[in-house]
């Protein structure tokens, strides 16, 4: 009996024996125990992952496999017990820890021909009293003065559930006070993070995260506590000011240079950031300038106002530009721990250089333009006097439009104020020697026209109604003797007045007028009846142009005493100057001497060219007269062009 009982005793160790070494007898290659830790307390959830199914290890995806968890105290495998444990896959739960499931549990991957395994540990603590958070924690900083974040060490835990496709809700607390959403400084964000706007030394604290979920039937939480920390040392994000994701266009063939600027926000320590160009996706580290495309050393310099902090730059070159470089993304990218931001810039091809071209354009219509505007001003009488001669069929015949003259000659006349055999000489002969029988005008020439007996305002309304223009011939003395003066002056005030017409204005000046019988006053009279009357039908009717024809050079004194009407309009329109184009030495006085010199010898003098048609003077007073046009008028059209 005792034997039996021996061997029986044997049996049984042999067997436990077999069963707390199988895992050990497998020729499985061994990744040791993991690095990291799986801490716990009593009462919460534990969860620990084996890294064995990975590409690092064999190729899961193409290769049938099989996971067995289990217990280094035991041997024993690790299966599914109600309320305590949970195997699914490459993880194992804890789903109520106690203290005596602190050990190492190994895992176990076995395919067709390999096998592999690996242990983790699990430590469970017991929880201090008076403490609300876990005797383990983890350490964060917190940047004094600004906006910073918690990160909650649990986010393997919500990335495994959401594979489950279970939810999950997460806690905050401080010290023992829970924390609530949007309260105060704090806010929840990204689901496992806590925002905590201006932090200030206060927030050195403990904070505690609890994730809530239901797992195998049991509803559970597990916990993390962190230590924070404040300080004033920090380093924010960097920020890419260049290139500021734009288009650049470039000349093929030519260089080009493209900076990328950083600034960091920095206190108290060097920020750990890299600067990268990548184009294609590949990226550039060369900085021979020997290659084609290669970048500048790394450039840093400090800003010591606000901002505070560090600018970095890394200058891109491209030696010579190609078609290839064109049309494609050009990335710069800063490496921290903070954040990957990058700026890019895109290149395309320069557009055609048009300026050159439309500035030369521009230039020569403008240049075109002046010098057409200066032609124009400094030939205009020759340039319309072409265009009439070369195109009468644009112009109306003036010969249909019940006129007799085409200009009446007004002068003054013998006994009258401003006469002279000059001025006679000048309106009789060298007027109609020119006008009439070279230019074929005709002419109206009181003293050479005039019906006998006729009377003065008959004679002066009839023939002034009847002819186109009129030509005002005067000089410096025509208008100012005292009694012609203030007679015109009286009579000037009549014409300003819209209501009054011609023939009440010659009458008002007749009845006005003395007569005693002497020739002088019968010429001053007409002088002064032709004076009002063409300046109110030029001034206030506007039904005739008249020509001032200017025979002598007028003082500012001596134009001080015209007529108010003849000074508005030598204003208004100019006046035709014999005397300009006379050379200083020969004036106007010398048309007799002229015609003397001509009956004496028979030859023209020095001063015949003073006679064409194509002399300055002449032109501008051909240019004044009526156009000898050939085109029909009929009611219902208009005229095509009027010069």
């Amino acid at each position: 009996m005792d034997l039996s009982l021996t061997l029986g005793s044997l049996m049984v160790f042999l067997g436990l024996h077999g069963i707390h070494t199988g895992f050990v007898q497998d020729r499985c290659t061994d990744y040791k125990l993991q690095f990291e830790r799986v801490y716990s307390v009593p009462g919460d959830m534990a969860m620990l992952n084996s890294t064995l199914v990975s590409p690092e290890v064999f190729n899961f995806t193409a290769i049938p496999y099989n996971i067995t968890w289990y217990d280094s105290k035991t041997g024993q495998e690790m299966s599914n017990q109600t309320g305590r444990i949970l195997v699914r896959g490459e993880t194992l739960w804890f789903l109520n820890a106690t203290l005596n499931d602190t050990g190492e549990y190994v895992s176990i991957v076995r395919t067709p021909t390999q096998c592999y395994k690996q242990a983790t540990r699990m430590v469970v603590n017991q929880t201090v009293a008076g403490e609300c958070g876990r005797p383990v924690k983890a350490r964060q900083t917190l940047t004094k003065g600004v906006t910073d974040k918690l990160s909650c060490p649990l986010k393997d835990f919500m990335n495994t559930l959401d594979s489950y496709n279970i939810t999950s809700s997460i806690k905050w607390y401080r010290g023992c006070v829970p924390i609530v959403d949007e309260t105060g400084k704090y806010s929840y964000m990204d689901r496992n993070k806590l925002k905590i706007d201006g932090v200030q030394d206060q927030n050195n604290s403990s904070y505690t995260c609890t994730l809530t979920f239901t797992l195998g039937g049991i509803t559970g939480s597990v916990s993390e506590t962190i230590e924070a920390w404040v300080t004033e040392e920090y380093d924010l994000v960097p920020q890419v000011h260049e290139p500021a994701n734009e288009i650049i266009k470039a000349a093929i063939g030519s260089n080009f240079t493209k900076r990328c600027l950083v600034f960091v926000p920095c206190v108290g320590r060097m920020p750990f950031v890299d600067m990268i160009w990548l184009v294609k996706g590949d990226f550039i580290f060369t900085t021979n300038p020997s290659d084609r495309v290669y970048t500048s050393e790394e450039r840093v310099w400090s800003q010591e106002v606000a901002p505070k902090g560090v600018w970095m730059e890394r200058l891109l070159m491209i030696s010579e530009l190609r078609e290839e470089d064109f049309n494609i993304n050009y990335t710069c990218r800063a490496y921290s721990a903070r954040g990957l931001p990058e700026g890019y810039f895109t290149l395309l091809p320069a557009d055609p250089n048009i300026l050159l071209p439309i500035g030369l354009v521009l230039c020569g219509v403008k240049v075109l333009f002046i010098s057409s505007f200066i032609i124009y001003y400094l030939f205009k009488v020759d340039i319309v006097l072409w265009f009439r001669r070369a195109f009468p069929v644009l112009y109306t015949n003036k010969d249909l439009d019940g006129k007799l003259y085409d200009a009446y000659v007004a002068y003054p006349l013998p006994c009258a104020a401003g006469y002279s055999k000059d001025v006679e000489a000048f309106s009789i002969q060298t007027l109609p020697q020119v006008l009439e029988q070279s230019c074929s005008y005709k002419l109206f020439i009181p003293g050479r026209d005039c019906l006998p007996g006729q009377s003065i305002v008959d004679s002066v309304e009839e023939n002034i109604q009847a002819s186109r223009r009129l030509l005002l011939i005067y000089t410096a003395s025509s208008f100012t003797s005292k009694r012609h003066t203030s007679s015109t002056s009286s009579n000037n005030n009549n014409i300003i007045s819209k209501n009054s017409n011609s023939s009440e204005n010659t009458e008002s000046m007749m009845n006005n007028t003395i007569f005693d019988g002497s020739e002088q006053v019968y010429e001053d009279t007409r002088q002064q009846l032709e004076c009002v009357a063409a300046m109110h039908r030029a001034l206030l009717e506007g039904s005739l142009k008249v020509v001032l024809v200017e025979l002598e050079e007028i003082t500012p004194a001596q134009l001080a005493l015209f007529p108010e009407s003849v000074r508005h309009l030598r204003t208004k329109q100019g006046a035709v100057c014999w005397w300009k184009y006379q050379r200083p030495t020969q004036r106007w006085r010398t048309c007799l001497r002229r015609r003397e010199h001509e009956e004496k010898d028979g030859q023209d003098t020095d001063f015949s060219p003073s006679l064409s048609p194509s002399f300055r003077f002449w032109k501008e007073i051909r240019y004044h007269m009526p156009v000898r046009g050939k085109r029909v008028v009929h009611p219902e059209r208009t005229a095509l062009l009027n010069l």
